[in-house]
């Protein structure tokens, strides 16, 4: 027997094992569960994730400047309509195509997705819609004339000792005339 393998069993077992190649993640790892095409290792067997339902809407908005960046990377900015200031933002729909754009430029820009708080809005509610840097999108509804605000206007209108304008310029010059 070889003296040196009695004195060091380590360095001889160390010695007739190579690795020069990258591992098959097909054989080291085999209860993954496929999701439309990705290969999903959960920490346990019986591991459910939580329903989630994507969001309809992406808030896009560019945080790095275009100098420096490829053509290609400037072109999908520029169709996007970030090519101005870097405060501003686009909404876009998520859809596959516009996610492979953001996935190619997702380095440039901050990707918030719309959420609805209070319902969506419809075509009436277009003009009192806000969009929050958050991705929150609120309606503001019109709320209309209230019926005693109305009438306090109506009185207020009616009075004879009220403060218009002639009487204010009147005033106001004969102070400026007379100041004790």
């Amino acid at each position: 027997m070889n003296l040196g393998k009695l004195l060091n069993p380590l360095k001889s077992s160390a010695c007739s094992v190579r690795s020069y190649g990258k591992h098959n993640k097909k054989f080291l790892y085999k209860n993954g569960q496929k999701f439309e095409g990705i290969t999903y290792y959960p920490r346990t067997p019986d591991h459910q994730d939580p329903p989630v339902e994507p969001a309809k809407l992406f808030r896009v908005q560019r945080i790095k400047p275009l100098k420096g960046n490829p053509y290609w990377e400037n072109r999908i900015l520029k169709d996007l309509g970030l090519d101005g200031k870097q405060s501003d933002f686009t909404v876009v729909k998520n859809i596959p195509e516009n996610n492979a754009r953001l996935w190619k430029i997702k380095h440039l820009v901050k990707v918030t997705p719309v959420t609805f708080p209070y319902g969506e809005p419809t075509a009436q509610d277009v003009r009192h819609t806000i969009l929050k840097e958050n991705g929150e999108c609120l309606v503001t509804k019109d709320l209309g004339p209230i019926d005693s605000r109305l009438a306090a206007r109506q009185d207020y209108d009616e009075q004879p000792k009220r403060l218009d304008t002639d009487l204010l310029r009147k005033d106001a010059r004969l102070k400026w005339l007379n100041p004790w």
